[in-house]
């Protein structure tokens, strides 16, 4: 970038800075000590920002459990470094808004940049990048640069703007003219304002001739070729082009590459309509999609006729059918998290409380002699009491604790903030609760249930290296539990809380 060009920068006037709200987000992102209640205040004070991250916690995005009626809800739901991000890229992209001689090219900026988002979001979830918030906030600002140059070259950049016929050819005349390209300005930008070093880095290498230095960073700079399959005339020849990129640096075949597809366009409307831009789908790449699930169903019918493959084919189907559970966040049977969502949320919480110095407290219940019930009663009424007492028991925890069917008749129940004494407290008067309510009538008669747990709580007198130890102390309570007589609530801290105490 010349000298020239980096005082213009830094010293354009017209040039929107980051609102106050913005300002502040960034300053809780990067404070360690930042809780929920903290950023929560400060979203409350723009009430347009409240009303996005309601929607955006009812949205398929995120499948929650429940309809979120309030702000808290929603914001707890998320959790912390998704509503930090999420807030950060709906504020700026509020501050950066067009302007009436611009009005069009912001909106084509601002639409790449929706797409580039769930592009970004999508191949990150393909490869294992956990960090989606992130990318997310990253794709969206990757061409930010281009909303600088709009104010620090109005004379001339709104026309090569206007007249460039795909990326590559902006960027071409971007090397001539001022000797880097929008990437390098956005950098440049974002460095300014004080955003995560995080953005500055991947916005620094989302163009050539810059190579990305890490997965994150590939996931961010291949957003921008998915996204011109939206934009570009030739849907094909784009098409083509994001697949072998794709492939190339990500490693992921064609079949994965249109899971990616499909999954930015069925989110596509939902995101458009938070930022209020429309960006609707040529019909060529509806009939792409369309096709690629046309050609699957194909495959896995041939699959079924084929008598020889048998072994294969149920491999595959079972491979299939885990793929699907995996992705989905809640337990068919109970509506509950399930196992592997449970993981994510332990991990989460077990870091915010290590980093705050805050309890967190495990439960590990599980329902006593639930194998008479399916044997006495059948397979459905065994359904119906897990789904009761799921019911009874989440409507038993606060707003804040979270509950999953771990497997069976086994459930985890999540107390952030909550010392021991409090999650036995909790857990024993659920409890109580249980033993008086019938989980379902069988021949006219009520049907009721007891159960054992145990309870392990991360800080205070103990502090366990990982999740793994932590729910792993919190099942060997319980099988103390059971072993001195079932239908009790105990806890592994040497204290009169933990004594066992039938209910």
């Amino acid at each position: 970038m010349s000298p020239e060009l980096n005082a213009a920068l830094s010293l354009c006037r017209n040039l929107p800075s980051p609102p106050a709200i913005a300002v502040r987000l960034i300053e809780l992102a990067q404070d360690p000590e930042t809780d929920i209640a903290t950023a929560a205040d400060v979203i409350a004070l723009d009430m347009g920002l409240s009303a996005r991250m309601m929607r955006i916690a009812n949205s398929p995005l995120y499948a929650s459990r429940r309809r979120i009626e309030n702000l808290g809800q929603a914001l707890t739901m998320l959790g912390l470094n998704a509503t930090l991000q999420l807030a950060l890229g709906f504020s700026l992209s509020r501050a950066l808004e067009d302007d009436a001689r611009n009005a069009q090219l912001h909106e084509a900026v601002w639409r790449r940049g929706i797409l580039s988002a769930l592009g970004a979001r999508y191949l990150g979830l393909a490869i294992g990048v956990r960090r989606l918030e992130e990318l997310m906030l990253a794709g969206l600002l990757q061409d930010i640069g281009i909303l600088a140059l709009l104010q620090v070259r109005a004379d001339s950049y709104p026309a090569i703007l206007a007249d460039a016929t795909s990326n590559d050819g902006l960027l071409d005349h971007e090397r001539a003219l001022f000797d880097c390209t929008h990437a390098d300005i956005g950098a440049r930008l974002v460095e300014m304002w004080g955003l995560p070093h995080y953005l500055t880095h991947a916005i620094a290498h989302s163009e050539p001739p810059a190579e990305p230095a890490d997965p994150f960073e590939r996931c961010v700079a291949l957003s921008g070729a998915l996204a011109e399959m939206w934009l570009a005339d030739d849907v094909d020849a784009a098409r083509a082009h994001a697949l072998n990129l794709v492939h190339t640096q990500l490693g992921l075949d064609s079949a994965q590459f249109e899971q990616v597809l499909q999954q930015m366009s069925q989110m596509l409307p939902e995101i458009s309509a938070l930022f209020d831009i429309p960006v609707p789908s040529p019909a060529r790449i509806t009939y792409l999609l369309d096709h690629a699930s046309e050609l699957m169903a194909l495959r896995n019918l041939r699959e079924l006729q084929d008598a020889s493959a048998s072994h294969r084919r149920a491999d595959d189907f079972e491979a299939q059918a885990r793929r699907l559970s995996e992705q989905a966040h809640l337990d068919a049977l109970t509506g509950v998290l399930n196992r592997r969502q449970l993981e994510v949320v332990l991990e989460q919480e077990f870091t915010r409380a290590s980093a705050a110095a805050r309890p967190l407290s495990v439960a590990f219940i599980d329902l006593d002699d639930f194998k008479k019930i399916n044997d006495q009663h059948g397979h459905l009424v065994g359904d119906q009491v897990l789904q009761a007492f799921a019911s009874r028991l989440q409507g038993q925890l606060r707003g804040t604790d979270t509950v999953a069917r771990f497997g069976g008749e086994e459930f985890v129940v999540l107390f952030p903030g909550a010392n021991e004494q409090i999650a036995v407290e909790v857990i024993r008067r659920v409890l109580q609760v249980i033993t008086q309510t019938p989980m379902a009538i069988v021949n006219e008669a009520p049907l009721y249930v007891t159960f054992s747990a145990g309870v392990a709580t991360h800080g205070a007198y103990e502090r366990f290296s990982d999740t793994r130890g932590l729910l792993q102390a919190a099942d060997d309570v319980l099988y103390r539990s059971k072993n001195l007589g079932r239908n009790r609530v105990i806890a592994r801290a040497p204290s009169p809380v933990s004594q066992p105490s039938a209910c």
